[in-house]
């Protein structure tokens, strides 16, 4: 009698619907009626299926569905398109659509290819913000959903309070009963708002075995009052929150069940009496696999099942003889030991579950764009936030993470352990130069480092090998001698327990658990330690007596650009990637060899591309990590910001003379010029001069008079591989700029003389050549470490992509010599041009000045500063200008796409680059190609409006 009000019951349970409770009543009554003995016994049983075996087991799936009448499957390995299809094809042959259940703790990547991973329990159990845990749960749902899937044998909420639990392990949320209560709740409500049945898992309490359930029957010898208090809890919890149903696991737990060795999972007194009586839980119950050698062991097939169904499960979960156990059924009822209202019970439950999951209404799984739709972009931007609210740091001495002042650091890397570790030395190569060092002798590389002021170590495992992540004697041995010699940051991409062999903390100054070694878990970690992201994890277990559970030290947030995916800022991956169509149309149709992209919004690096080839040989891919000369953007990548200092120190104001600033143009037509005209591009002068030909010979070749082809005191100026300009000429181009004409209008008219000249004023003032100075003053701070004139001094030819095949001037391919002619016979370093860096460090720029002047924690200068430079002094008149840098047009053609705001700033450059941020969107967008290889003449980059095109999608990408 019992049974049956608990069946009327149920059905205001788990999730509303729009159908009465009248209707849906109606139709389970009229399947249940409908039914034959076995076809109602056969709604007990969900089968295991696999979609990577071959077609003898497909039949047999048939068989136990036609002939058997089976309630459901649980499926296993394969993939996602040929699970769909042949969970169309089961549903098809089934009278009453089938239950689809998958073990899928961690998403569908536990058992399926081309589906979706995110981070183990034991990850999400350092994370303390509970709605990205409800999200996660979300996304699994509709992932789920989206394959036909019904139950998630998921949330485990074994409390691992067994290090050395075999099974578990980190597939526990830790060892603290309210945050795994907390977290499960999350997932499951995630889980359930999408139409997803959570299973927690494993009642009553897998987490303190010391041995596996698949292979032996594990015993936890608690008294029943510890394991109401601890274990018990969580699943508390989730009743309480209108959790769907419960895994019973196979324990031998001899405080609940006195009978010796008999499991729990086919014990009345665990599965009726504590978990429906005590507890109050109304869900469906499922056993958990009968095929494990925890329950195998313990009674035959058949046998086990009826058990199983006599304790009070409803559903026999992965039985291993479903025909013989319907006979032990049949022949169980004929003796009276099954009664009908206790099938009833269970098959009613099981039907009201159908109908609330929408079985009464079966729509087959729609087989186009699967893949696509399991593994969509937001996906990823949620792993990330997940992994920037785990990462823990145990230990932060000196607060040495984050790694501050990287101007005066010079930084290894030391991998252990025997997975991957490249993204973690690439994502640590964004922020500086890391060196790896690579020596397998402990000696030989305690001797290298000790020229090093910092080492990190990454201690990579693999996740998929989590029981063997247990540090070595030797890898022991590396960390305690480096540790010893070095300030040391130790980042170990494994479970927690991997720590418990270290006996000494006290000699590492940073110790960072960063629980799993993937894309997202490196890329993270490199941006905690480089303090573009804020370190948020607690620890979800204990650590012998060093670390208690809930330990964790939140770090400082130093503002350099971070690394993620469009999704984390509002944007979508799916429209950015239109940019990849542009680039590489440009490329086909030879407007330039290759190009490098990024963008980036509110901080973080969202796309970062490169296409291409260095020259239209297509020998030489553009990577990330080459280096374009950026023309033009010398003027606000270097000689702007070190203006912009010497503003805010007083030095020149806007009405400043340029006489003032340099006395050889006292006494000339130039003398009143104000600073602020000079960066305005209206104080009158000359667009251009081109200063080579004056020193051409007749027969338009470099003279003897000005040129050699050896370097000597008295050619010095190298402009390219073998030729070397005369000492003196710098004072020949001052004097052909002072001497020059005045244009008769004071209008808007784009100069390079401005800032030819203010490089000579920066020098003049601060007794420092312009490249040191923008070296020592910016980027050293930003960790710049690829931006720099005359970069073959650094650099590999083979890194910097040639500009152009010189058929004029120096008759050789320019490579990693500066294309601008004027600028090379300034020795390669001019206020116009001269600068060469990959886009990356061009970013770095752009994004402090977007910031106001601060990056990586220091302050270069004032808002005031940056505002007073932003302005448009002059647009009333015109000129569209700020003080330097380019702004948006005003209705004639410019260098944006017209589709940005007015408070945004930047600059192009004429080997086909541009430089642009937008405060009010808080974008960088920066493009930098060779578009003047071979030959400079024709701009079809430019007239194809390729980088504003570029753009528009950028602009359209945003979605919030």
């Amino acid at each position: 009698m019992r049974y049956i009000i608990i069946a009327l019951l149920f059905t205001s349970f788990i999730f509303s619907q729009d159908n009465s409770t009248i209707t849906q009543e109606k139709w389970v009554d009229s399947v249940y009626n409908q039914f034959s003995f076995e076809e109602k016994v056969g709604q007990l049983f969900m089968v295991a299926a696999y979609s990577n075996k071959n077609e003898a087991h497909n039949k047999s799936i048939d068989d136990l569905i036609s002939k058997y009448k089976i309630g459901g499957l649980i499926f296993f390995q394969g993939g996602p398109v040929r699970q769909a299809n042949l969970t169309n094809r089961y549903q098809a042959q089934s009278k009453v659509p089938l239950f689809i259940g998958i073990d899928a703790e961690w998403g569908l990547s536990m058992r399926l290819d081309s589906t979706y991973r995110y981070p183990w329990n034991m990850t999400l159990g350092a994370v303390q913000d509970m709605s990205l845990i409800e999200k996660m749960g979300q996304q699994m749902g509709q992932q789920s959903k989206r394959m036909g899937i019904h139950f998630n044998f998921a949330p485990v909420v074994d409390i691992n309070t067994n290090p050395k639990n075999p099974i578990i392990g980190n597939r526990s949320f830790g060892e603290d009963k309210f945050n795994v209560a907390e977290r499960a709740v999350a997932l499951m409500k995630g889980f359930q708002s999408e139409g997803l049945f959570a299973t927690a898992k494993h009642f009553p309490g897998h987490g303190d075995t010391s041995s596996d359930s698949h292979h032996t029957l594990p015993i936890v010898k608690f008294d029943k009052k510890r394991i109401d208090d601890v274990e018990l809890y969580p699943y508390k919890e989730l009743i309480k929150n209108g959790l769907s149903s419960i895994m019973v696991a196979h324990l031998d737990i001899p405080s609940l069940e006195p009978r010796k060795g008999y499991p729990t999972s086919i014990s009345y007194n665990v599965v009726t009496d504590i978990l429906q009586n005590d507890l109050g839980f109304k869900g469906l119950i499922f056993t958990d696999a009968l095929n494990m050698k925890g329950a195998s062991n313990f009674k035959q097939p058949g046998d086990i099942d009826l058990e199983a169904f006599i304790a009070g499960n409803d559903i026999l979960l992965f039985a291993e003889n479903v025909p013989l156990a319907v006979e032990k059924f049949k022949l169980a009822f004929k003796n009276g030991k099954l009664s009908e209202e206790r099938i009833a019970f269970s098959v009613k439950k099981i039907l009201n579950y159908k109908y609330k999951v929408g079985l009464n209404n079966y729509k087959p799984v729609e087989i186009n764009n699967l893949v696509e739709d399991l593994n969509k972009p937001e996906f990823d931007a949620l792993n990330f936030d997940l992994y920037e609210n785990a990462i823990t740091v145990l230990t932060n001495k000196d607060k040495i993470v984050p790694i501050k002042k990287i101007e005066k650091e010079k930084i290894a890397y030391v991998s252990i352990g025997n997975d991957v570790s490249n993204t973690f030395l690439n994502s640590l190569n964004k922020y500086t130069n890391v060196t790896e060092i690579k020596s397998e002798d402990l000696d030989e590389s305690l001797a290298i480092l000790d020229d090093y002021t910092k080492v990190i170590i990454g201690y990579h495992k693999t996740d998929g090998a989590w029981k063997n992540h247990d540090l070595s004697f030797k890898e022991l041995l590396w960390i305690d001698r480096i540790a010893k010699q070095n300030k040391t940051i130790v980042t170990f991409f494994t479970k927690p327990y991997s720590l418990l062999n270290i006996k000494n903390f006290s000699g590492i100054e940073s110790v960072i658990l960063a629980y799993q070694n993937n894309d997202f878990a490196q890329i993270t970690a490199a941006d905690i330690i480089f303090g573009s992201k804020s370190a948020k994890g607690k620890l979800p277990v204990s650590i012998n007596d060093d670390f208690e559970v809930n330990e964790g030290i939140l770090t400082q947030n130093l503002n350099r650009l971070a690394f993620g995916v469009p999704e984390n800022v509002g944007m979508s991956s799916k429209i950015l990637s239109k940019i990849d169509i542009i680039a590489n149309n440009a490329i086909s149709e030879k407007m330039t060899p290759g190009a490098q992209i990024i963008v980036a919004r509110k901080g973080v690096v969202v796309y970062q591309k490169s296409f291409g080839y260095m020259t239209y040989e297509n020998k030489d891919k553009v990577e990330n990590t080459n280096l374009y000369d950026v023309a033009s953007l010398t003027k606000i990548l270097s000689t702007l910001p070190n203006l912009m200092v010497q503003y805010e120190k007083g030095k020149i104001k806007l009405d400043t003379k340029l006489s003032t600033m340099l006395p050889i143009f006292k006494k000339t037509n130039k003398e009143n010029i104000t600073f602020l005209d000079l960066l305005t591009h209206q104080a009158r002068l000359q667009p251009w001069e081109p200063f080579y030909k004056a020193t051409l010979n007749s027969a338009g070749f470099p003279a003897e008079k000005y040129y050699k082809k050896t370097f000597s005191d008295e050619f010095p100026i190298q402009v390219s591989e073998n030729l070397f300009l005369r000492r003196d000429y710098n004072d020949t181009i001052m004097k052909v700029i002072a001497n020059s004409d005045l244009l008769p209008k004071k209008e808007y008219k784009y100069s390079d003389f401005s800032f030819i000249l203010m490089k000579e004023y920066l020098e003049r003032i601060t007794s420092k050549k312009l490249d040191v100075l923008a070296e020592d003053n910016f980027y050293s701070y930003l960790g710049a470490n690829s931006m720099t004139y005359n970069p073959l001094r650094k650099f590999d030819m083979r890194y910097i992509a040639p500009t152009e095949i010189d058929d004029y001037y120096r008759y050789t391919t320019i490579q990693g010599y500066v294309h601008d002619m004027g600028a090379a016979m300034q020795g390669g370093v001019s206020g116009h041009a001269g600068l060469f860096s990959n886009a990356l460090d061009v970013a770095k720029m752009m994004q402090m000045y977007l910031q106001k002047g601060s990056y990586g924690g220091h302050q270069f200068f004032t808002e005031e500063t940056l505002n007073a430079f932003n302005k448009c002094y002059f647009c009333k008149e015109g000129n569209r200008r700020g003080l330097g840098f380019d702004k948006p047009q005003l209705g004639e053609a410019g260098p944006t796409c017209g589709c940005v705001s007015l408070t945004s700033f930047g600059h192009t450059g004429f080997t086909g680059t541009i430089a642009w941020a937008d405060p009010e969107k808080e974008i960088v967008y920066i493009f930098l190609s060779n578009r003047t290889y071979p030959e400079a003449k024709t701009n079809r980059l430019s007239r194809n409006n390729i980088r504003e095109k570029i753009q528009e999608v950028i602009y359209e990408a945003i979605t919030e």
